[in-house]
């Protein structure tokens, strides 16, 4: 099969395989805390426990990316590297997510059966997360190739993972949950999620077609070394350096829907999950047209003067959130002035995001370049390593917003009323009354409700910390990164000598 005709088919195909798996760390990433804290009734110890299970977990799972990317960099099989870890990652993966989202167990029960989930959890899907991106640099090393297949792959992540953001608040929040509770609504869209993300992987198992180093120049590669594995990292300083702004871009990028602003909104609207679905659906609408355009506009502008006009869209997003809080009255004014900002912000940050990918990527040359040898695996591992990493930061951020600001007095009110409901106790209607009591406030004085202190708390935390992070990747990218087009393309020329 020719170069353009293979070319062709992969982007048909490839880009396909991640919707579902996107929609899953979507799920666990963007709603798994709130899943905890509005499902099961847990006392202040235990959701200490979870908080410090989820941080140790994704450092753990972070620290296991190099050496996957290390494990998948030496298999030999008839199926290439890539593909038979992404089956296998794939399929395990959505057992354990059922399995997570579908126990019934409270209290310290519940706990230990958290820990045993995600850790499984976060060995699985970086079976499937590292063998899915490192399958890029085989697929093309020609720069706008490249770009068009990050662009489609991250077109279609972001399709899958707006999905998920779009449809589980209205379908596990407020009045639209499935089955009247929070928790029965959970586990209904874990089993939906865990049956088509395998599905839609069997488009790259049959589909794409990558370069594939022959099995007898494989036998030639060292044993494998966990040294070797963070050797292979260390000296590349572009890799070091691109990793530490993406990590800092990262923990600013996911502090809004790592739970901060879902507190926010049904804090300050009401409990209501349809609300906080319109607010990131439309915020996340703009990324859409980046993800398609970006090929066309990196052709035109070149990275830093990109990232410097995104800088400035995104700085102008985060302080348009921070003015609705002029607006007194929680309405449609307000609730437009969050939405169009955290709209312009998140475009600023999402096409840093894309930015960061090629990158990283283009650091596989780079290794050849000095070294000798690609090492994609190890080289793409740190995507996924670096997201891995910011999402423990960011839990642990959130967990500190929350304590800091009283979220969890309420929260847990709010899960006791949901395990009522499901348990038959009370009515659907009266559980959505007794909430909004909660965080309105009564006239009877059974509840206080949320204090206005509390809600300015969580916007400026989920404004001024992610700007400041955003501002801060973006002056290290243009001073430490030297990969720019024009060094990039001249290496790949002097490799093709």
């Amino acid at each position: 099969m020719g170069n353009e005709k293979r070319t062709k088919k992969n982007l048909l195909y490839f880009p396909l395989g991640t919707m579902g798996r996107d929609a899953v760390y979507s799920l666990i990433n963007s709603y798994l805390l709130t899943f905890v804290l509005f499902a099961h009734s847990l006392n202040g110890a235990q959701v200490a426990a979870v908080t410090g299970i989820m941080i140790a977990a994704r450092v753990f799972d972070a620290l296991n990316d190099p050496v996957m990317g290390n494990i998948i960099e030496r298999t030999r099989s008839k199926y290439g590297k890539f593909k038979p870890w992404l089956l296998a990652g794939g399929l395990s993966t959505s057992v354990v997510v059922y399995l997570l989202f579908n126990a019934r167990l409270q209290g310290w029960s519940f706990v230990w059966f958290f820990a045993l989930m995600y850790f499984a959890f976060s060995i699985t899907y970086t079976m499937s997360d590292i063998s899915y991106w490192g399958m890029i640099p085989a697929l093309g090393s020609d720069s706008d190739v490249r770009n068009r297949f990050t662009s489609r792959a991250t077109l279609f992540a972001g399709i899958g993972g707006m999905l998920a953001s779009i449809l589980i608040p209205v379908f596990s929040t407020g009045s639209g949950a499935i089955g009247g509770s929070t928790a029965v609504a959970y586990g209904r869209i874990a089993l939906v999620i865990g049956i088509l993300s395998p599905l839609l992987i069997l488009f790259v198992l049959f589909g794409v077609q990558e370069r594939r180093e022959s099995v007898s120049a494989g036998k030639q590669k060292e044993k494998f070394s966990l040294a070797q594995v963070f050797r292979t990292i260390a000296r590349n300083d572009q890799l070091v350096w691109i990793a530490v702004i993406f990590l800092i871009q990262q923990v600013g990028n996911g502090l809004v829907i790592g739970g901060i602003g879902s507190a926010y909104i049904y804090f300050t609207f009401g409990y209501d999950g349809g609300l906080y679905s319109l607010f990131t659906t439309v915020g996340m609408s703009a990324t859409a047209v980046l993800m398609v355009l970006y090929p066309a506009i990196s052709r035109r502008i070149h990275r830093k003067k990109l990232m410097g006009i995104m800088a400035a869209a995104a700085v102008a997003g985060y302080a348009l959130m921070l003015m609705s809080m002029a607006v007194p009255e929680a309405g449609m004014v307000k609730f437009g002035m969050l939405v169009a900002g955290y709209m312009l912000s998140n475009f600023g940050q999402y096409c840093f995001y894309l930015i960061m990918m090629i990158s990283i990527m283009n650091t596989v040359e780079y290794n050849e370049y000095k070294f000798g040898t690609r090492d994609e695996g190890i080289i793409t591992s740190l995507r996924p390593f670096i997201t891995k990493m910011s999402s423990a930061l960011i839990v642990a951020l959130t967990s500190a917003t929350y304590l800091l600001f009283g979220v969890t007095e309420y929260t847990n009110t709010i899960s006791d009323l949901e395990q009522q409901c499901a348990q038959g106790i009370i009515s659907e209607e009266q559980k959505l009354a007794e909430i909004s009591d909660v965080i309105f406030g009564t006239t009877g004085g059974g509840y206080s409700g949320v204090l206005a202190a509390q809600s300015t708390g969580l916007l400026i935390t989920m404004t001024v910390l992610p700007c400041t992070l955003l501002l801060v990747s973006y002056f290290l990218y243009q001073k430490k990164y030297k990969l720019d087009e024009e060094a990039y393309d001249r290496i790949c020329a002097e490799l093709q000598k």
